[in-house]
């Protein structure tokens, strides 16, 4: 009963505040309302295909180290599988440390990688980022512009023709040469 009154409750302040907004616009003129893609404006921009291309170049890089160590590990654990049966006590527990060390370091080393990769996105994107919120702002005040939302942002259905994301794209292209 109480989730009940508290949704009509929200429901009633949000008929609320479109009334407001309604009747401000119709003071004021029509409110126009742009709708960007963000995921599509960062891969399609080119900034955006550069900064995948140097991520790209250091997870592969990534990769391959962390490949060459897996399949150390796993020749490791394929000789301790065949051979242990014949291996004295002493041996084969020595062998079973080796692995298990391995097996931390190739852990530890994988999670490195991954805190690098998220540096190397972070490091990649923030210029692009930054310039596209300026891009936005700009583009948002010269073509007057009420709101501009991203529609991967709780936008449940736009009409195509407000979708904005095609300038966007060439304005942070010219903003980043």
């Amino acid at each position: 009963m109480l989730f009940r009154t508290v949704k009509i409750g929200i429901v009633g302040l949000v008929i609320g505040l479109l009334a407001c907004l309604n009747v401000s616009a119709a003071e004021k003129g029509a409110n126009k309302i742009g709708i960007m893609d963000i995921q599509k404006v960062l891969v399609q921009s080119e900034p955006g295909l550069i900064a995948k291309e140097r991520f790209e170049a250091k997870k592969n890089e990534l990769e391959a180290s962390l490949e060459a160590e897996q399949s150390s590990l796993q020749s490791l654990k394929d000789e301790i599988d065949k051979k242990s049966s014949v291996w004295t006590k002493e041996k084969k527990d020595e062998k079973i440390l080796e692995f298990n060390k391995m097996r931390r370091d190739l852990q530890t080393k994988s999670e490195d990688a991954r805190q690098e990769m998220k540096m190397t996105q972070d490091k990649e994107l923030e210029p692009i980022i930054k310039t596209l919120e300026k891009v936005v702002d700009n583009y948002g005040a010269k073509n007057g512009y009420t709101i501009i939302l991203d529609s991967k942002a709780s936008v449940v259905y736009f009409n195509k023709a407000n979708d904005i994301s095609d300038d966007l794209i060439k304005d942070l292209n010219k903003a980043m040469k």
